[in-house]
Order: C-alpha cells, then structure tokens, then sequence
C-alpha cells in the first residue's frame, strides 16, 4: 500500500456546551476543526483532525515525509517527521501537524490489518476506566449541574472540575459536581485542574483548604508547566496526587519531571507527536512507576491506546458526543469507555453535513490558541471581568 494524497477540510460548529477555564472564563462554543485524510492507492483513508493554523505545516509535513510512503511504517515516518522538525523544535504547530499526520497513519494501519486500532496496538480488554470533564468555569451553577447529572446517566462516577479564581466558588462548584455524581458511588472520583493558573505557594495553600472538604484523586497542572521543581514543592505540600504534563511535547520535555518526581500522574496525549510518541512516554512512565492519563482525543483514540498501556490509570472524557459531521465506534458504559471494532480508530465522516460546516476562514475565537494565559496568573486570583461574565452569561442560555 502507497500513500497516494492529502485531502484537508476546514469546519466550524456550535459545542452543545460553553466551555473554558481559569484563564478563559469568558468561556465559548464555537469550535474549528482541520480534518484531514490520508488516501492511499488501495482505497483505504486514514482520517485524524488539528487546529486550523496547523493546516500548511501539515500540507509540507505530509509531502516532505508521507507521500508515496507505506504507511504500515508509522514509526519510521513519524521519527522522520521528527528529525525533520529537530532545529526549529517540536513546539506549536509543527508539533501539531506531526500529532495529526501520524494519527491518521495508525488509523490506516489498523484498517489495513482490518482490525480496531487497539488490537493493532496490542491491546487485550477494550474497556477502560473514564472519567467526564467538563471544562466548566464558564458554565452557571444550573447547567454544571445539569451536564454531569447528564454524564451519571451515562454511568460515570468520576469527574474533574476547572479551578483557580475564587476559592469559595470552587468549593460550592465541586460538592455539585461530586452531589451529581454520586447516584454511581458513594465516593466518586474528584479532580480539579486549575490550568497553570497558581504558582506553587498558592497552590498548596488553595488545595489544602480544599482537601478539608473533599476527597481529591489528584489536582492538574496546579503551576506551571516548566516549573518542575515548583510542581514536586506542590506534591510534598498536600496530601493529593499532583497531576501534570499534558501540555509538553516531547521526551526530553519530561526527563525532569521523572528525574525530579515533578508529577505522582504524567498526562501522555496523541497531540505529543501521535500516537508513536504519546506510547514511547507511556512506557518512559512504567518505568519510573508512575500512572498514565490521557485527555481528550480525536474519535477518542486515546481509548485504543489504553487498553495497551499496563500503567494506564483514567482517560478525560471531555466530548460526550461526536463532530455533527461524524460518528466514532467508542461507547461509555459504567465509568468506561469501551472502543468497538471497526477497522482503525472508528471514525466515520459524513460528507454531506461536512461540506455544509467547511468554511474558508476560521472565526477570530478559534483561531491558534484561543485560550491564552490569564494576566495575573500566578500572582493573583483575578476575578472575571464585567465584559467576561456577561459573555459567559449569555453563552449559557
């Protein structure tokens, strides 16, 4: 099999939910997708998805590495994408453009080996254990509580709550989350994220006042993310599992976290080089015995993933439903999500409702980075701004 052409389609669509965190409580809905196909010369597409401004890295990317290449070589390519990428660093979009070109070459793997990816990747029992996040800060009382009694229904009984500037608010906001929950267990998970917004100070002071009320499985990124001797200062200061990593790239960028012990949970993601990179820092982490989590994902492949990890621990399930213009082969069940058995990741695309989604240019608040870093982050708890309330308020409506 050859890799014969690149297709990308640029779309954008309403979340059925406004969404943000300590750094972006103004919150949104709009969303941009660049979804990408790989064809090949058998007839076989390979399909993933990446931020919009990726689009031309990922275009020169594909004809410098991917053209006219067997895709069954996923490994070699991506490491060919890598060097390629060496001087000017794996960061920003470049990083993005080879996370997504080696998705969609795992997903022609797998379909070539007419298989689901998780076999492909060695997987033995597709069901793994998830937990629904609902990147909430924008969201009022009413509808935070509203959409984990949705994801209970769904029989989750762990979730994670955006944290970070206003502790009296977050105290409030988690018992809704966990009162929520709890028609699933007595005990449900609790994780808070607060997004890199504290520095290590106030980390260990805001978390321990939390710790009085609840039960905490870990807190996330609790500062920032360079900050590796900050995070370990963190994780001696509280009782709870600090929880960190998501946002590096590369191994190099988590050699002092395992050297340090900056993180007692190392988030790993397919957006770290693809998936051939997001399993190589799984398997770094085994071997410091440190547990693996992993975020959302396109078509949630980061479920295929899971079931070949042996120190996975819980996967963030942040997209309950799929793309209006595609369907995935994963299903949630009991606190899992369990991926099927169509060939690859299981994604399937509607062309018709996506051609009425494409658009030639993304929204300004889509655009690269749409959640940047809070002024005062690290410094202060700054409240939200007049201008923010009123848009996460009618957002919310």
């Amino acid at each position: 099999m050859k890799i014969t052409e690149l297709k990308t389609h640029l779309y954008e669509f309403e979340n059925n939910r406004v969404v943000g965190d300590a750094n972006s409580p103004a919150g949104r809905k709009l969303q941009s997708n660049l979804l990408i196909e790989i064809k090949t010369d058998e007839g076989i597409v390979g399909y993933s998805s990446a931020g919009a401004a990726s689009k031309p890295l990922v275009e020169s990317m594909f004809n410098r590495a991917l053209k006219d290449k067997d895709p069954s070589n996923v490994k070699g390519i991506t490491k060919q994408m890598m060097d390629f990428a060496f001087k000017g660093g794996h960061g920003g979009m470049i990083n993005e453009a080879i996370s997504s070109l080696d998705i969609a070459l795992w997903d022609l793997k797998a379909k070539s080996n007419n298989e689901p990816l998780w076999k492909t990747l060695g997987g033995l029992n597709p069901k793994v254990r998830a937990y629904a996040s609902g990147l909430d800060i924008p969201m009022n009382d009413k509808n935070l509580k509203e959409w984990y009694e949705k994801m209970a229904s769904w029989g989750f009984d762990g979730g994670k709550l955006k944290v970070g500037l206003n502790q009296d608010d977050d105290i409030r906001r988690i018992g809704i989350m966990r009162d929520a929950l709890k028609v699933n267990s007595d005990n449900p998970l609790i994780m808070i994220d607060s997004n890199e917004y504290w520095s290590p100070k106030q980390a260990i002071r805001f978390i321990s006042e939390i710790e009085q009320t609840f039960d905490l499985t870990w807190a996330e990124e609790p500062a920032r993310r360079w900050d590796f001797i900050g995070l370990k200062k963190v994780s001696d200061g509280i009782k709870t599992a600090v929880c960190a990593g998501e946002n590096l790239k590369t191994m190099g960028d988590f050699l002092p976290y395992f050297h340090y012990k900056s993180a007692d949970v190392v988030q790993v993601s397919s957006g770290m080089g693809g998936v051939t990179t997001a399993m190589q820092l799984a398997d770094a982490a085994y071997g410091f015995e440190l547990p693996v989590t992993l975020g959302g994902s396109f078509g949630h492949v980061h479920a295929h993933m899971a079931t070949a990890i042996p120190n996975f621990m819980i996967m963030e399930i942040t997209q309950e439903e799929p793309d209006p213009c595609m369907t995935w082969d994963v299903t949630f069940e009991g606190g899992y999500a369990i991926p099927g058995n169509k060939p690859g990741i299981g994604v399937e695309i509607n062309f018709d409702i996506l051609e009425k989604m494409k658009v030639e240019k993304t929204s300004p608040s889509t655009q690269a980075s749409p959640f940047g870093r809070r002024p005062g982050a690290g410094l202060y708890q700054v409240a939200p701004s007049k201008e923010e309330i009123e848009n996460s308020e009618r957002l919310n409506q």
